[in-house]
């Protein structure tokens, strides 16, 4: 068994298609096949279930998978083990809520001083994001804090405050219970502070709209579409130019941080550990 073979393995499983898997990794579908085949013959048991339109994992191909993502992690970590601590390179794979206002300084920062590291970005929403970590196929991640998890340890990067956002400037509580709500899927720490703002007002929602990006959300709110809820400096630009308006939203809700977390036992590379120092030297707390 090659170490390749579990890539192989995992785009398989990935797509559920060796055309799609051989098309990623830039290899003939023959040779995808092959490679199944043979991993199968020397684990002496199938992984997938195959059907007309593809392959799905079975059981033993779930297992299989738990163990090629922790084999692929530790040789990962041992490259980086071995890497120059004094001039870091490789990959950094690292998490993002969209609207963290100061990622783009970190990262020209960050770049700026280390141009052997290649910056791998993934958005999401925390709860995602923190899943990811603790399977330790990020390095790191911005989120929304606090986390608590005892896998998970944290840095503070910036504390905001948040904000309810819609296209008229007349606005109450109320207004939740009467016009659509546009927010980030489920997981997103946004969102469970404005749900309980809503579960302690006794606000039943009237409909929610569930969008994946920044961008979606606030042109969805400027067009008129409904509310949301976001961190006030996100949405300066927009405000100002009087595209929407921002609204004051009770303690304790309003306050929300963004934090950056790794999983405490993965080892800490050079290229992670000055990424982590460029967050310390540049967070910042602004007022209420």
């Amino acid at each position: 068994m090659e170490l390749n073979d579990l890539n192989i393995f995992r785009a398989v499983a990935q797509h559920g298609s060796i055309s799609k898997a051989a098309s990623e990794l830039n290899y003939v579908q023959s040779n995808v096949t092959a490679r199944i085949k043979l991993l199968e013959k020397e684990l002496e048991t199938e992984l997938f279930v195959r059907h007309k339109r593809g392959m799905i994992l079975n059981s033993e191909g779930k297992r299989f998978l738990e163990y090629s993502g922790e084999i692929l992690s530790k040789v990962k970590e041992m490259k980086r083990a071995f890497q120059d601590k004094s001039n870091p390179s490789g990959v950094l794979d690292i998490g993002i809520v969209e609207t963290v206002i100061s990622l783009p300084e970190i990262l020209s920062a960050y770049y700026n001083k280390y141009p052997n590291v290649e910056l791998s970005l993934k958005s999401g929403v925390t709860e995602y994001l923190l899943n990811e970590v603790i399977e330790m196929r990020l390095d790191g991640a911005f989120v929304t804090g606090p986390i608590v998890h005892p896998l998970i340890e944290e840095i503070e990067v910036i504390q905001e405050k948040l904000v309810l956002v819609s296209k008229t400037k007349e606005f109450n509580l109320r207004d939740l219970s009467t016009k659509p709500l546009l927010l980030y899927n489920k997981g997103c720490g946004y969102r469970q502070r404005l749900e309980g703002l809503m579960k302690a007002e006794g606000i039943i929602p009237k409909q929610v709209m569930e969008f994946g990006t920044f961008g979606t959300i606030i042109g969805s709110v400027s067009a008129g579409l409904g509310l949301t809820i976001i961190p006030e400096s996100a949405v300066t630009d927009w405000v100002a130019n009087g595209s929407i308006y921002a609204h004051d939203i009770p303690k304790p809700y309003r306050e929300i941080s963004t934090i950056f977390i790794r999983r405490k036992e993965s080892y800490l590379t050079s290229t992670l550990q000055c990424f982590m120092d460029e967050i310390i030297a540049r967070r910042a707390t602004p007022l209420m």
